[in-house]
């Protein structure tokens, strides 16, 4: 009795009961975005670590840098302290980048459903502004819950193993001998250099996906546009704050590189002053180029295609029960 023809809708009937609640799904969908966020964040921060641990040796010295001398150093460290001592550093920038980065993710799907919300765009793309604002909260957010352990990556970056022998080590010297407070010591001009970098990286990839569906037809890119939009996204964002970033990692070694940075500005005319505007604070932005649009593709096409992944096999669990 009531039998029903279901050749046309193509699909299999399901009774509410095989259908997880609400609340099951919120979380299953935050779980999948930090996850996602994760592995993320892993695999980017790995690939491009030896040019990283580079960049902040350049950021924290008065060097003049240039592709030659980038080169030089990464050469000389190799002869000098092995291969693998271009990734030192390396477990810190894990220990950091994994919280870091799935908090950062998992908070930009939440910030874009609020204001989705809130400005009536539930459901849909949102409009610029939003999504910029949606990009520098959770950037935000993910760096106020995470910032000592990105004080002690630059340390153990810029410190021979002998100073610091892990990242437990790190936080017992600095707190001993430096006080608890040098753990935030340049939080503040990361807080301003996230703000526009997490903020145009998000809001740059979000941008190309939509312009890309609404020209293609395609509802999704496929992984070498996503690695493309992601490297068009990394690289205005982090160029957009990259005098920040050089501030931020003066303020952070300043403790083991002889120096004393009291505020933000003087940080700044101090490095103007010793090694003028575009040498100063922007040294090392073209190894930036290289290594910000790698990193930030990478992450953005492994977030991105792990959430696939995982949604098709919640998918396909739910269809077999």
């Amino acid at each position: 009795e009531g039998q029903v023809d279901f050749k046309r809708q193509d699909v299999e009937p399901i009774t509410s009961t095989h259908l997880p609640p609400e609340g099951i799904q919120e979380q299953k969908k935050v779980l999948n975005s930090l996850m996602s966020g994760a592995l993320a964040g892993a695999v980017a921060k790995t690939a491009v670590a030896p040019l990283d641990r580079t960049k902040i040796m350049f950021q924290v010295s008065s060097k003049r840098f240039s592709a030659k001398e980038a080169y030089r150093l990464i050469y000389r460290t190799y002869l000098n302290e092995g291969f693998w001592s271009l990734w030192r550093g390396n477990s810190a920038t894990m220990v950091r980048v994994i919280p870091y980065a799935a908090i950062q993710f998992c908070a930009h799907e939440e910030y874009k459903q609020l204001l989705g919300s809130y400005y009536g765009f539930q459901g849909k793309a949102l409009t610029p502004f939003p999504r910029f604002i949606a990009g520098s909260l959770a950037g935000t957010t993910a760096a106020m819950l995470t910032y000592p352990l990105d004080m002690v990556r630059a340390r153990m970056a810029v410190t021979p193993k002998e100073m610091y022998s892990n990242i437990v080590h790190v936080f017992i010297r600095i707190s001993r001998e430096e006080g608890l407070k040098t753990l935030y010591r340049g939080f503040t001009p990361t807080i301003l250099g996230v703000i526009p970098y997490a903020g145009l990286s998000f809001f740059t990839y979000e941008t190309l996906k939509k312009l890309h569906a609404d020209h293609s037809g395609k509802l999704q890119p496929s992984p070498p546009e996503r690695l493309l939009f992601g490297a068009c996204a990394g690289l205005i964002g982090q160029s957009a704050s990259y005098p920040l970033d050089v501030v931020r990692r003066r303020m952070q070694t300043a403790g083991v590189m002889g120096h004393t940075y009291s505020s933000i500005l003087l940080t700044m005319q101090e490095i103007i002053r010793e090694e003028g505007l575009i040498r100063g604070l922007y040294k090392g932005l073209s190894m930036n180029w290289v290594k910000g649009p790698i990193a930030v593709g990478i992450s953005f096409t492994t977030f991105d295609l792990t959430q696939i992944l995982l949604r098709k096999l919640q998918h396909s669990t739910n269809v077999e029960r």
